[in-house]
Formats: structure tokens, C-alpha cells, sequence
């Protein structure tokens, strides 16, 4: 049987959605859900099903052979469960073995979105031809992955290169984590609004409070939204330099609806990372936009599903 295809699922708060991945990072086919966030856990999982049974119900299914899972977490990929602080009715919620039950007893590969969207950018984005990097996608939350050696180093549990929970402030306010001062309670699109708006600004008639609103302002030379986004970026900053200095990363891809601000928070961001980024082997490390949009968690969990397949078949060599 011909099997070239990896069957993906993007779990987020707001939509489910699945595609049929080529070998070229090509979605083949679509399928997509609301995600009933605010439900039980089963009629959650009823909406995923139904984008699982819209892949399997294509006549492309025959030439599928995996299944990859990015979604919001945290995950556990050793106990194939999730609980995605946006899903509350997901705690623990046994996904991989629903999934695997869903396609007939597929391998079933799961990461965290922000592991997925790293396999994305590495595969075929901005972190392409670099053998160590940082992805993050900075938006309602802040998350990420890594590549390391050339490979996609999630963890154990799937959820290595959480960036947004690094501690920058060790006084700072506390995050929803348990923890204090983390890069996501300054950095995140929420975060921001908020410190732009305590500290004064004021949205236009359309009442809009969003960072994309902040940034407008930004971009307009409102000092308050300006100092927001500053603040931001430097955050970001010193949890992008601790990481290189840990793991000697080559660059660090920015994905997500804050990083749509662009120069916004990518200029104070890079000046910023010349304050942190001080020794001599982490001093060239670059910044750059993701490339892989929307598309980025779909294309990242076939990729994560079809490494591991491939690691899978050189031990058994």
C-alpha cells in the first residue's frame, strides 16, 4: 500500500482542525470545527472526532500511515493526554487513545502547539537550514520549541522550549502558572493591553483594547503603547538569550498575532537582545518573523509524526 501522507490535528481553544499532509508539507485535505471550549470534555472530543471522521471519510485516507497532534497544552506525549488550559473539560483527557481508536489504530504522535509550529518552521519556514533554534508563537499565550542538532527536541512529556514560563522578573507579577515574572504575563497579546491601559492609553472610538490596537498606537508614537511593546520585547529578549546561552541556538523565529506588530516589536526586541545576548557565542544569534502563518500547527504535527516514524526506523536498522 502506498502510504505517503500523515494525518494532522490542530487543537486550540477557538477551532479544531485537521488536514491530510504531503510529504511536501501540501494540505491535501481540510477539515475544520469550533472548538466547544466551554463544554464537557466528550463534546469536545465529539468536534474533533468529526474532523477525524471528515479525513477518514476522504479517498485520499488509504495512503495515510500516522497521526500527528499539535495542540494547546500542557500535554503529557508519554501518557498521551492533554490539558489545555483554555479546554477546561480536557484535564488529563486521554487524546492519543481516543485518536488512535478514531483511525483505526494509527500511530499517534503528540506534541504541544508550540513544539508543532517549531517542526513547521524548521521544515520548511525561517528556521529552515539551521541545526539549533528557538520557534515561539507570542499571542493570548506565549510558547514555543526547539530544534537541537538538527532534530526537534520535544522532551519527554512534549513540551520542551516552553519559553513563555521562564521567569525574567523574579519580582514580578504572578502568572496564572503558579509562578512569578514569567516572559508570558509580560510578552502575550493580553499582557500588553493590560500595562498599556493601566499605564494610561486609551483605545479609539471603535473601543478596541487589543495589542493590535496597541500597536497602531505604537506605530503612531503613542509613548505609553511605545513602552508597552519596549517592555514586551524585552522580556522576550531575556528569555530568548538565557535559552541560547543554555543550548547555543543560531536564531530565534517570532510566530503569532503579536509578532504581526513587525517592526513594532521586532526593533526594540533586537536592540534589546544586544543587552542580553553578551557573550562571546551567543553574540550573533538572529531574530526572525515565522513564515508558515495559520497553517504552521497542521504542517507541524505531520512533521513531529513523521519524525518520529523516521527515528522509529533507524533503530530498528
Amino acid at each position: 500500500m502506498h502510504t505517503d501522507l500523515v494525518a494532522a490535528l490542530d487543537i486550540g481553544g477557538t477551532k479544531i482542525a485537521g488536514a491530510l499532509v504531503d510529504a511536501d508539507g501540501r494540505l491535501l485535505v481540510r477539515a475544520q470545527r469550533p472548538t466547544p471550549a466551554h463544554e464537557d470534555g466528550d463534546t469536545v472530543m465529539r468536534a474533533a472526532e468529526a474532523v477525524v471522521a471528515e479525513l477518514t471519510g476522504s479517498p485520499l485516507w488509504h495512503r495515510t500511515s500516522a497521526v500527528g497532534i499539535g495542540s494547546a497544552g500542557p500535554v503529557d506525549a508519554s501518557a498521551g493526554t492533554v490539558s489545555p488550559v483554555n479546554i477546561p473539560g480536557w484535564r488529563g483527557f486521554p487524546l492519543v487513545e481516543r485518536v488512535r481508536a478514531a483511525t483505526g489504530g494509527l500511530d499517534v504522535e503528540l506534541v504541544g502547539d508550540g513544539v508543532a509550529m517549531t517542526a513547521a518552521e524548521h521544515w520548511l519556514g525561517a528556521a529552515r537550514g539551521h541545526d539549533n533554534a528557538l520557534c515561539m508563537v507570542v499571542s493570548t499565550g506565549v510558547g514555543g520549541g526547539l530544534v537541537l542538532g538538527g532534530k526537534l527536541h520535544p522532551g519527554p512529556t512534549g513540551n520542551a522550549g516552553h519559553i513563555g514560563h521562564i521567569s525574567v522578573d523574579l519580582d514580578g507579577d504572578a502568572c496564572p502558572c503558579g509562578a512569578r515574572g514569567c516572559v508570558e504575563r509580560i510578552a502575550s497579546g493580553p499582557n500588553i493591553a493590560r500595562r498599556a491601559l493601566e499605564g494610561g492609553w486609551r483605545p479609539g472610538p471603535d473601543g478596541d483594547t487589543s495589542a493590535a490596537a496597541v500597536a497602531a498606537a505604537a506605530r503612531r508614537g503613542d509613548p505609553v503603547a511605545v513602552a508597552s511593546f519596549e517592555r514586551a520585547a524585552q522580556a522576550l529578549a531575556a528569555g530568548i538569550a538565557a535559552t541560547a546561552t543554555l543550548v547555543e541556538i543560531e536564531i530565534a523565529v517570532i510566530g503569532g498575532g503579536v509578532a504581526g506588530a513587525g517592526d513594532v516589536l521586532f526593533a526594540p526586541l533586537r536592540r534589546a537582545l544586544r543587552d542580553y545576548a553578551t557573550l562571546s557565542f551567543v553574540q550573533r544569534l538572529t531574530v526572525a518573523p515565522a513564515l508558515m502563518g495559520t497553517d504552521a500547527g497542521l504542517v507541524g504535527a505531520a512533521a513531529a509524526a513523521s519524525a518520529r516514524r523516521a527515528d522509529a526506523a533507524a533503530l530498528l536498522k
